[in-house]
């Protein structure tokens, strides 16, 4: 992303279409508020249904095109985005931000009317997707004012899965920001289960704040997690919630003791590793209801 345009630019954008649209210090983020203040029109209802396979290719930037499903689209000549209706709403807000994203960067939009926008290089699109992404998380969780928030609470997953409520966002958009924006010592793991094994999880990703990496370094996880980890075992006990594991890592040939939370969603399992001893002072009580 940092390759064609800065963080900042789009940041600037943000807080400018935030500001302007009177979304700014509003909760939850008036999505919609924001994507009629770019200019576009939103089709949520039978239409999406309805769109020619063929057409999506052709004139319509699908959303996140190695899904087999595509979850929404935008039509840059007509303006138009399109959202699968039957997404849980946090899901379709931030759709509806990632389309509004490549509608409303100004240098994507300088090549939406171009006839070869389509023979764009594959790096170029990757390029343009992680800036929609970006855009729409920095939207949805309203730049600073997420981290504002954060900053009340206590270091725990159950903070950012709080903050998902009051901003609109997903769970796992909440808990993905909160780990990578924290000022505290944290990495978050995203797990999935591909194979239907309840015996192991594959890696889907991994994030760390940027004060665990200075201390730890970028550590480098398997690509399938076995029985050997304990959240693993949480996982085959069919455990939803808890702030209590511990692991023992191996980190520049010595084992750290770290403490971890873990938070099942029926979709991906998020596990928040954290150094035993990092300071956790707020006044604020979570909690966290099945």
């Amino acid at each position: 992303m940092d390759n064609h345009h800065s963080k900042k630019e789009i940041d600037n954008l943000i807080f400018e279409i935030l500001k302007s649209s009177k979304s700014l210090d509003v909760f939850p983020t008036p999505v919609d508020k924001i994507v009629e203040y770019c200019e576009l029109n939103l089709n949520n209802k039978n239409g999406f249904h309805h769109i020619p396979n063929n057409y999506i290719p052709k004139k319509i930037d699908a959303f996140n095109r190695m899904l087999k499903k595509v979850l929404g689209a935008f039509d840059r000549e007509e303006k138009i985005i399109y959202v699968d209706p039957s997404l849980p709403q946090v899901k379709q807000n931030f759709i509806k931000l990632h389309e509004t994203g490549h509608g409303s960067i100004p240098w994507q939009k300088e090549i939406q009317y171009q006839d070869n926008e389509h023979t764009l290089s594959p790096a170029v699109k990757e390029v343009f997707e992680a800036e929609a992404n970006y855009f729409a998380s920095g939207s949805l969780f309203q730049l600073k004012r997420f981290e504002d928030e954060m900053n009340k609470l206590p270091l725990e997953i159950g903070s950012p899965m709080a903050l998902a409520k009051k901003f609109g966002g997903s769970n796992h958009a909440a808990i993905r920001r909160y780990a990578e924006i924290s000022k505290k010592r944290c990495c978050l793991l995203v797990l999935e289960d591909k194979d239907s094994n309840t015996s192991s999880l594959n890696l889907r990703n991994s994030f760390q704040s940027s004060s665990f990496t200075k201390e730890f370094g970028e550590l480098t996880w398997p690509k399938i997690f076995n029985s050997d980890f304990p959240f693993i075992i949480d996982y085959t006990r069919k455990r939803q919630f808890h702030k209590d594991g511990t692991i023992q890592l191996l980190i520049h040939g010595e084992f750290v003791e770290f403490s971890y939370h873990y938070f099942n969603n029926r979709y991906n399992v998020f596990v928040l590793i954290i150094p035993v001893g990092e300071k956790n002072k707020s006044r604020t009580k979570i909690y966290v209801s099945s």
